[in-house]
């Protein structure tokens, strides 16, 4: 590791003796943490962190017909249901506590321009995870009804233990991360903590008005996204008279188009900047779906077409911006703050969407979700004013936004010239030691008496040699 990090900040080489330095060594692209082959491995395991977690999350949706009240592989495998509830429990917190880890990562190694379409990419390959779920894991359940010859609760179990192999797959590339990250670290003599300040549940108190707005916007709008797609698939039957076939087609298309769509949205929004702005057309064009849903009979293709879209384009405006609004020390609090709270809201709609549909149908169930998503546009409208009013940067082009952080890069760089500098100069200041004591003992030698304040005067200056 000292090796490597000489050769990458370039320091002295050289046999250690009187002799000249050689040349620094460089250290390859692909293992240099500052080189772009290298942060696009790290982008690859950060994106196949989640793979296994969005793989397994869909598997009660996924083999609903199979599960019934069955939910997880060990309760399967035992027939026993609060066993099921218990695993399910470990999952989410698991699962919510990656996607937390996922976004510091992303903020960790991308924050600048790159950022949007890092956070698109993930989305794209939790959707992929989720799509390959729907897929295969039918057909993972055939033939292991055909390998053991009936069905039941070990069948289910044995296909659900298949599913999650890809939480190993995922486990494997957590581990790389977390080295590669670490070694890193070391690398760039990252120095963190240095200001004392650490990662704790009170930093709540002091988030801005503008992050409470970007958590306002998050559940009122997936609150109108998540629940309609899990109630979706009998509205289109019961609606339009889709088939059983033609309601999952629809009802899927919204994770099919965010797949490919969510890192092209990324990659757009990283080059014209503006995020409100491209938050608020989400906002937008997603109630305008709902509204087509609620009162009109047009093919239900083209508002769902438009739920895909806008979900993948909020996705990758709106979770980068809390990078933007709070300190680095309080991105893991912040994000999993988000992350919490959009859960809770998503467990009590899921619970009044399910009452409404009941009691009212389907027409005040879109009407609920329409009212959620006018709540998510007031929130998003009143960010943009409180943004402008404070001189926030959340809404910056991505030119301004460039110039700017280059501009501080700059200053960091010349502060910390300044700070070596000075170090240096300070250090030529204090007597060498080494050679302080060798006159003192060549003054014994010779018999010479010596003054105890000068010897207590030597011990300290050469106490503070060693400590420096």
């Amino acid at each position: 590791m000292a090796e490597e990090q000489r050769a990458l900040l370039g320091a002295d080489g050289g046999d250690g003796g009187g002799g000249s330095p050689g040349p620094p060594r460089a250290l390859p692209a692909a293992c240099d943490p500052r080189r772009l082959p290298h942060r696009l491995l790290v982008l690859a395991l950060m994106c196949f962190l989640g793979f296994g977690s969005y793989f397994c999350y869909d598997n009660p949706a996924a083999l609903q017909t199979q599960v019934q009240r069955v939910v997880f592989a060990l309760g399967a495998l035992f027939n026993t249901f609060w066993l099921m509830e218990v695993g399910r429990f470990i999952f989410g917190i698991g699962g919510e506590s990656l996607a937390v880890a996922q976004n510091t990562y992303a903020v960790s190694w991308f924050k600048g321009k790159e950022l949007n379409l890092v956070f698109g990419l993930q989305l794209s390959m939790a959707r992929i995870g989720s799509t390959v779920n729907m897929n295969i894991m039918g057909w993972i359940y055939s033939r292991v009804q055909d390998l053991l010859g009936y069905t039941g609760p070990s069948t289910l179990g044995l296909a659900l233990l298949i599913g999650g192999v890809t939480c190993l797959f995922s486990l494997s590339c957590a581990l790389i991360l977390a080295y590669l990250d670490r070694r890193a670290e070391k690398l760039l003599c990252k120095e963190q903590g240095k200001t004392g300040e650490v990662i704790k549940l009170t930093d709540v108190k002091d988030f801005s008005l503008s992050l409470w707005l970007i958590f306002v916007i998050c559940v009122c709008y997936y609150a109108a996204v998540f629940p309609f797609i899990g109630l979706g698939k009998v509205f289109f039957i019961e609606k339009f008279r889709f088939s059983s076939q033609e309601a999952s087609a629809i009802n899927s298309i919204v994770y099919i188009i965010s797949a490919p769509m969510s890192p092209v949205f990324g990659l757009l929004v990283d080059k014209v900047g503006k995020n409100i702005i491209w938050v608020l057309c989400a906002v937008v064009t997603t109630l305008a779906s709902h509204i087509m849903l609620a009162f009109t009979f047009w093919n239900p293709w083209i508002a769902m077409c438009l739920l895909g879209v806008s979900y993948s384009l909020l996705a990758c405006a709106l979770w980068p911006m809390v990078a933007f609004v709070v300190p680095e020390h309080q991105l893991g609090t912040a994000y999993g703050f988000m992350q919490s709270i959009q859960n809770l809201g998503l467990a009590v709609i899921a619970i009044a969407a399910g009452m409404i549909l009941d009691t009212r149908g389907y027409l005040f169930l879109e009407v609920f979700f329409s009212a959620c998503v006018c709540l998510s546009l007031i929130a998003v409208v009143m960010l943009y004013f409180v943004n402008h009013l404070t001189g926030g940067d959340l809404n910056w082009s991505a030119k301004k936004r460039a110039k700017l952080q280059k501009a501080a890069a700059s200053e960091a760089e010349e502060q910390e010239r300044l700070r070596r500098q000075n170090e240096d100069d300070l250090a030529k200041l204090l007597p060498k030691a080494d050679a302080f004591s060798l006159r003192n003992k060549y003054l014994s030698k010779l018999g010479a008496q010596l003054p105890a304040h000068y010897c207590s005067c030597f011990s300290t200056l050469a106490h503070r040699s060693v400590l420096k």
